[in-house]
């Protein structure tokens, strides 16, 4: 009798840490000594746009039933900005720093390491939302009045939209298991999730969500996306987004969406629009019952692999298949601005394991994430050339070489400086000599014959 030995099932291999840079900065951050304090020019710059947005909420603060100590509301969102934009690791080094030298419009205080603490995590943290939602609009504004080109895609969709907006959520990191309840915790808890409706052309933030289950889809952000988005807007999002009945209404919303397709989509083709040999471009139905509605597929071979699109803009003149595939391509924006404010900002290290913490940590970081790319747009109009041009980290770490020269005597105007030397500084990226812009592809693919 033949016996047929059955295969021992072997468990998956390990996916890699996606992580793992994150874990570093945790570790950089707790060790390495503070950066040294910005130069007047620069605290004058960040006390003007943030003091007055900080003061708007002192009525708020009373309301609330908070008593006037010594860590009051201006004093905190000094302590907590600083304590990012400085990169201090730790609440012992935060209470050196604040008793010997003090922060941005705060003079040195005094308090204790229990104060601190406590403060850090039972401090509301819906004010430093107050204070970021207050300064958006205006930096929003600043942005407008400024005069710089934009990449080609996102110039025609700035000048046919009101505006061009991505949305995408993102898990926050490990919490540390050495402060509070978690202690005793035998695993390490992540923060959450939160979820970004941004601007593509300014790359700042229209508004932010926090959730404190870390395991939330971004679905869940669904009914806070529709009432945030302004009418006649261009929304792009990816596959996690799919929601049949969320674009009906969209649809009925006026607002113009672009997404990936799933490979799985049933879809009925009414009307073809482009057949070539690299472009499919069809009208047809997606959804059953109430669901059911009449979208564009736009399909597109590039480098050798399709690509699918789904938008409900119907007319391809209004909205030509080019662009509506390079401007779903601007969606990596919104990615980069994650990358910025946990790489760079270090929100991949979380000094409390409150929920209110992070919240506090979150949109203080994010309050400094807009800062940053405002001064970045600064220097892009300084040098006349799109912001997408220029590196936002090395803007931020060549404020280092500012102050130095403004201690020599040598530089006073922290935009002038950095637009001089962005060459030397690598603020300016290098172009890419090996092949043409994405755009500029995607246009020859699009022109080319069947």
């Amino acid at each position: 009798m033949d016996i047929t030995e059955t295969p021992t099932p072997t468990s998956p291999p390990k996916k890699p840490s996606s992580v793992r840079h994150t874990r570093a900065i945790q570790r950089d951050r707790r060790t390495h000594l503070p950066a040294a304090p910005p130069d007047p020019v620069v605290a004058a710059h960040l006390t003007q746009l943030l003091h007055p947005a900080t003061l708007a909420q002192l009525d708020h603060f009373r309301a609330l039933g908070l008593r006037e100590r010594l860590l009051t509301l201006p004093v905190m969102v000094a302590l907590v900005l600083s304590m990012i934009w400085r990169q201090i690791g730790s609440v012992a080094t935060l209470l050196r720093v604040l008793r010997d030298e003090g922060f941005r419009w705060t003079a040195p205080v005094e308090v204790s390491e229990q104060a601190l603490s406590q403060r850090l995590r039972g401090f509301p943290a819906e004010l430093f939302q107050r204070v970021l939602l207050t300064i958006l609009p205006l930096m929003q504004q600043r942005w407008q009045e400024r005069q710089r080109p934009l990449p080609p895609e996102l110039a025609w969709a700035h000048a046919h939209y009101p505006a061009v907006l991505a949305v995408d959520g993102s898990t926050l990191d490990a919490l540390l298991r050495k402060v509070g309840l978690l202690r005793d915790r035998p695993d390490q808890p992540l923060a959450g999730r939160m979820a970004a409706l941004l601007d593509l052309c300014s790359r700042l933030p229209r508004t932010l969500w926090y959730e404190d289950d870390p395991q939330a889809h971004d679905q869940r952000w669904w009914g806070q996306l529709l009432a945030a988005l302004p009418a006649g807007a261009r929304l792009v999002f990816d596959l996690g987004w799919t929601n049949f009945a969320r674009f009906a209404a969209l649809t009925q919303a006026q607002i113009t969406f672009v997404t990936r397709a799933k490979r799985n989509l049933a879809f009925t083709v009414v009307q073809s629009l482009q057949r070539t040999a690299q472009v499919h471009d069809a009208l047809g139905w997606i959804g059953s019952g109430a669901d059911r509605q009449l979208v564009r597929l736009i399909a597109v071979c590039y480098r050798g692999t399709w690509y699918r699109y789904l938008t409900n803009e119907l007319d391809p003149v209004r909205l030509p298949a080019y662009y509506a595939v390079a401007l779903y391509w601007q969606r990596w924006r919104i990615e980069d601005a994650y990358a910025i404010v946990k790489r760079l900002l270090g929100l991949a290290s979380f000094w409390v394991g409150s929920q209110n913490g992070v919240q506090l940590q979150l949109w203080a970081t994010w309050i400094l994430y807009a800062v940053l790319v405002d001064l970045t747009d600064a220097v892009a109009e300084a040098l006349d050339c799109p912001m997408a041009a220029l590196s936002l980290e090395m803007v931020y770490r060549s404020l280092y070489h500012f102050t130095h020269a403004y201690h020599r005597g040598q530089a006073t105007d922290p935009v002038a400086y950095l637009a001089a030397q962005s060459t030397r500084l690598g603020i300016r990226k290098r172009p890419r000599k090996s092949r043409p812009s994405r755009f500029a592809e995607l246009t020859l693919t699009f022109s080319a014959g069947p």
